[in-house]
């Protein structure tokens, strides 16, 4: 029988952490690593990860303060802890454990984002991920709109003999989808897995497919061991990924279908051209992103 599974092209331990604000510790694995075929994760165009970090309690809500977005989507998934937000929209919520908070900043957003007040307060394990997830130029000047994502909303499959539950946030796995609405095909999965549960996937070959260990330890394709706080870079050719968690273990799941268009970024934006992001630029700076009190 053939072997029609994907190649890992890269095991990327985590880069040394930088501070967003005062309140997130971040790993930037892409864009910013400089290894061969990473920029190719498009649609995900960022992914900044908040590694395990035990926080003192606070009376001060630590976070990042008002900051402006055009031309992407963020997606926030907290792990550990709590994270509240506020936008320009008037949207504004608390993204718990397990939950996703899926913000479209389209045409312009202003944001800002902190630990939830009672969390700070009692302090504890922060851990959680930032994509950025390009828009397709067509989309790039949609309203700006928000998903609340909830875990109990996700799209589950429990897998047999107690051997995990795959969380499905976007896209499908084994014909149960995801709530998450997306501007351009993609999946986007948390899988927990018990210690020697085992789980398969299968992503088309013209995808991009990355991996990320949030905890624990998996055997990838019964052969290479991927540790904790690791993110996996598959190669294009095949299509199956085989995991076995070495111990319990979860791991997010990104796979989508490329954006291939030019990219202008700078900052909080990401555009096609230049003249775009002048114009994001001169936009935020006349107010046409709205008000939102820091």
């Amino acid at each position: 029988m053939k072997d029609n599974h994907k190649t890992v092209a890269e095991i990327i331990p985590p880069p040394p952490f930088h501070m967003v604000g005062d309140g997130f510790r971040v790993h930037n694995f892409f864009p910013s690593l400089p290894v061969p075929g990473l920029h190719g994760m498009s649609p995900f165009f960022l992914m900044d990860y908040n590694s395990k970090w035990l926080l003192s309690p606070s009376e001060r809500q630590r976070g990042v303060g008002v900051h402006p977005h055009r031309g992407f989507e963020t997606v926030t998934i907290a792990f550990h802890g709590k994270i509240a937000h506020h936008d320009s929209a008037g949207n504004s919520g608390i993204i718990g454990e397990g939950d996703v908070q899926w913000m479209t900043a389209g045409e312009g957003v202003l944001h800002k984002e902190y630990h939830e007040k009672e969390f700070s307060r009692e302090g504890g394990i922060f851990q959680m991920v930032q994509l950025w997830v390009n828009l397709p130029a067509k989309f790039k000047m949609t309203p700006a709109k928000y998903q609340a994502i909830e875990n109990k909303d996700m799209g589950k499959i429990i897998l047999p003999k107690n051997q995990g539950i795959i969380d499905i946030i976007a896209g499908e796995y084994n014909g149960i989808k995801g709530p998450a609405f997306t501007f351009s095909p993609m999946n986007m999965f948390n899988a927990r897995l018990n210690k020697n549960g085992q789980a398969d996937f299968s992503f088309p070959e013209t995808f991009n497919t990355g991996i990320l260990i949030v905890e624990g330890e998996v055997r990838i394709n019964n052969t290479v061991i991927a540790p904790e706080d690791n993110f996996i870079y598959f190669g294009k050719k095949g299509t199956d990924i085989s995991m076995e968690a070495l111990k319990n273990s979860t791991i997010l799941i990104l796979s989508g279908e490329p954006i291939n268009e030019p990219i202008a970024s700078y900052g909080p934006f990401v555009m096609n051209t230049d003249d775009e992001l002048r114009k994001a630029y001169e936009d935020f700076h006349s107010g046409k992103f709205g008000y939102l009190e820091d």
